[in-house]
């Protein structure tokens, strides 16, 4: 099924001309992308997060450990996605002191790199250290606890934390946990070279990665080679889909685009870590007052939100920054709808009649997003204009960098960032809060799991009560597969993709 037109190329014929022109611009340019994994045909996914390098070494986003994790690179422990707890993967167990502080993994034998070097106790202890001596992604603080790592033997790994820390083994099943081979860094932005199920055959930046079987795999091998397209937005990826130009269409954000779908083609809904924040700069006027920001969380609908944006498929968090597979996610509902509830607390803060400019990056869920909150912050008593800051360039400069912003809206999509984005004030949103910094601290310390659940359900507890930012929903991955494609999971739990399952009958 729709294999012929992906063994040479991406095609323009069959897609609307002003499609074409607009999803495949490098057709209309007079290119031919080549989007194959090798000679045999590949299943290609349609994604609208495109990845610019290989390298998350030096370069942030989701898309290329999206591409990449548990793909190309391996890690120590892995995260179930129907638990959300950690499993082996290239350690097939691990100790760990009473105090806490140093684990030990007993690493699987006979697994090599897909160049041919031997994984080992030192290439892992290579792969901690490099992390904390040489990335330039701000992910790398996530290994900031450990103080040292080291090989015991060659199937042995020491790793001695600074002090316990509840975070920091989750935080290896993600892009800082990458294992890597010394012999390769050279090449991570374009050829990186993992212990994986796939290999990486071929990458245009912000255009298409194609990833190969690994026929080497130590372990169950991938069924088919993959390729990634990056389009510029959903419907032209799902334009794509109708044509056979691809097999699967990832995070589609259009959901009224759903009922347009022919019936062959599949819908799959799962979860994600995507928190839509609404968010607040707490260091200026008139969100420096709580009063003001607990108004703004009891006046929006976020029901309606849902709606509007996913036809309600959205999760509701209850207003609060936690992702349903995190562990301390408690279901509460913290600001259900009042718009009177609203209006007495802009009274009681004297802020009826405040100016209010909300940033809106251009992207479609945000401008979708800033008609319904425009509408509902003025029915409380906010006088409010609407800016437009184009995305990533303007609104990373203005609005994250130099925070000269009074309200925003943004998904934050990487795994467990709460401790991020509400744990020091420098960050954009400004929150500065002792009680909840302290709270943080004490749950990744503490040695106890539940110990450290429960301080983190805590601290979740302490923010809402200061409301610095409110969470409309928790994005949902929907998903469309072509027919006889199965083994696509729509949850996404850390941050890469699960390609090894996917196959075409």
């Amino acid at each position: 099924m729709f294999r012929t037109r992906r063994t040479a190329a991406v095609v323009c014929a069959g897609v609307g001309a002003a499609t074409a022109l607009s999803a495949l611009s490098a057709c209309s340019a007079g290119h031919t992308a080549v989007v194959t994994a090798g000679s045999d045909p590949a299943v290609v996914f349609a994604s609208t997060v495109a990845a610019t390098s290989l390298d998350f070494t030096t370069t942030g986003g989701a898309a290329i450990p999206a591409a990449l994790m548990g793909n190309v690179y391996e890690t120590l422990v892995t995260i179930n996605p129907d638990s959300g707890e950690i499993e082996p993967l290239l350690a097939h167990s691990w100790d760990v002191s009473p105090d806490g502080k140093k684990y030990t993994f007993h690493l699987r034998e006979a697994i090599t790199f897909s160049n041919g070097d031997a994984f080992t106790a030192e290439t892992a202890a290579f792969s901690i250290n490099y992390v904390r001596n040489d990335w330039a992604n701000g992910i790398s603080s996530q290994l900031d606890v450990v103080d040292s790592a080291r090989a015991i033997d060659n199937h042995t790994l020491e790793v001695t934390l600074q002090e316990p820390s509840q975070r920091w083994l989750w935080s290896m099943s993600t892009a800082v946990g990458a294992m890597m081979t010394p012999s390769a860094m050279d090449k991570l932005a374009s050829n990186p070279v993992g212990t994986g199920p796939f290999t990486v055959a071929n990458f245009t930046p912000a255009d298409f990665v194609a990833l190969r079987v690994n026929p080497d795999y130590w372990g169950e091998k991938a069924h088919e080679d993959i390729t990634i397209k990056y389009f510029p937005d959903t419907i032209s990826s799902v334009n794509a889909l109708q044509s056979g130009s691809v097999d699967v269409v990832l995070g589609v954000q259009n959901p009224e685009l759903l009922s347009t779908i022919p019936k062959r083609f599949r819908v799959l809904q799962g979860s994600t870590n995507g928190e839509l924040l609404i968010s607040m700069n707490n260091q200026a006027a008139p969100f420096n007052d709580p009063r003001v920001r607990q108004a703004v969380a009891y006046g929006i609908d976020r029901e309606a939100a849902n709606q509007v944006l996913f036809n309600g498929l959205g999760q509701d968090t209850g207003g609060a920054p936690v992702a349903p597979a995190d562990p301390w996610f408690t279901d509460k509902n913290y600001y259900p709808f009042n718009p009177e509830r609203a209006r007495q607390l802009m009274e009681e803060a004297g802020a009826v009649g405040t100016p209010l400019r909300i940033t809106v990056p251009s992207l479609p869920y945000t401008q979708m997003l800033s008609e319904l909150v425009y509408s509902q912050l003025k029915d409380i008593g906010f006088q409010v204009t609407l800016e437009t800051a184009e995305f990533p360039a303007v609104w990373l400069s203005q609005v994250f960098g130099a925070k000269d912003y009074q309200m925003s809206m943004i998904a934050h999509v990487e795994p467990r960032d709460i401790t991020k984005i509400f744990g020091s004030p420098d960050y954009y949103i400004g929150y500065d809060s002792a009680r909840t910094q302290q709270l943080f601290a004490h749950a990744d310390t503490a040695t106890n799991p539940t110990k450290s659940t429960q301080l983190m359900q805590q601290s979740v507890d302490a923010i809402m009560e200061d409301m610095p930012a409110l969470t409309v929903l928790n994005f949902p991955n929907i998903v469309l597969t072509a027919p006889g494609i199965s083994g696509v999971n729509p949850t996404q739990v850390t941050d890469g993709l699960v390609l090894k399952t996917v196959e075409e009958k």
